[in-house]
């Protein structure tokens, strides 16, 4: 039996968005092991050109939507589309990345296609015929492995828990232009603009993430933890505890209301673990846990753990890595 696995493609002016590769490596696996094709969901205006990465990254054909009303991304006209073109083709499984858009989309084309959806998937593994996915429960203390009986199965997986493929440019496919399924004036969002935040490494996308917590004591002790993700070229997070007080803004929490996030490195400093946090966090390759108190949980977590005060500790530490790194 052939199998149809699509892909949505999150694109950002003109820039393929990371989770969506990843995305495309794991649909091209499944394929292999169910037969089929995959199949690829490019929205936006004056994308052509992307089309052909698309395919380099695994797809074997594009149905690109370019169009106006696709020029920023709005989830309904997005979703809309994408339910339209899987009640036409009807395809197996849908995959997309677990970031904001991912989930928006494939959420309201669940309601659409009268199927369900499963979030922040972080493995998929064939049995038999079957995808079963891993997904983290009760705020990642457990991991569910979950079979979708209902067809398409939508998946949203999450950023970084895949490898992203190789491109190869030796691999061709086919482009299929497909039209809107709303006209303008039938969509009630509207994209006035868009605020800049520059020189910010993005939580998502990070491969190191330095962190803050309570225990930086206010806004002022965010300094050291700032220092130390500028010398590595990382990210800043923080805690719920730091971002309810007010000393950060909401942007920078990490955790179950928060980011989820996967980096290579974690460095915790200041906080304590909650499970709310780990639930975020608890991807990450490496996490090293800075924290005065010997019993906070974080350190269950981390695979290095340093007892002692965070405002001795990350200044030495950014002093090293300064000298090692050249800076």
């Amino acid at each position: 039996m052939s199998h149809k696995t699509w892909v949505f493609i999150e694109q950002f002016k003109s820039t393929l968005a990371q989770p969506s590769l990843e995305a495309l490596g794991e649909a091209r696996r499944l394929a292999a092991g169910r037969g089929g094709g995959v199949t690829a969901l490019l929205f936006g205006q004056d994308i052509e050109g992307l089309a052909p990465d698309v395919i380099a990254y695994g797809a074997d054909e594009v149905l690109l939507a370019d169009d106006a009303t696709l020029a920023e991304f709005r989830a309904e006209p997005y979703a809309s589309l994408l339910s339209k073109l899987a009640q036409e083709r009807q395809p197996d499984v849908i995959l997309a990345g677990a970031t904001t858009r991912g989930r928006d989309v494939l959420g309201i084309a669940a309601v659409d296609l009268g199927t369900g959806a499963l979030a922040d998937v972080t493995e998929l593994k064939l049995v038999g015929d079957q995808i079963v996915a891993t997904r983290p429960v009760y705020a990642g203390k457990l991991l569910a492995e979950v079979v979708g009986e209902r067809r398409p199965l939508l998946l949203s997986l999450r950023p970084r828990a895949f490898p992203r493929p190789e491109p190869d440019a030796s691999r061709s496919g086919g482009i299929e232009k497909v039209t809107p399924a709303l006209a303008e004036d039938a969509i009630a969002v509207k994209v006035t603009d868009y605020a800049v935040d520059e020189g910010r490494v993005s939580l998502a996308d990070a491969r190191i993430i330095v962190s803050g917590g309570r225990g930086v004591g206010g806004p002022e002790g965010f300094a050291p933890v700032r220092e130390l993700a500028e010398t590595l070229g990382a990210a800043m997070g923080a805690s719920r505890a730091a971002v309810d007080a007010g000393w950060i803004p909401y942007a920078h929490q990490v955790g179950q209301t928060g980011k989820t996030v996967a980096p290579d490195l974690y460095i915790a400093a200041g906080i304590s673990g909650a499970i709310q946090h780990q639930a975020g966090m608890r991807s990450a390759k490496t996490i090293v846990a800075i924290n005065k108190d010997p019993e906070a949980p974080i350190f269950k977590l981390a695979r290095y753990g340093i007892v002692g005060d965070l405002f001795k500790i990350l200044p030495a530490l950014t002093a090293e890595f300064k000298k090692r790194l050249g800076q």
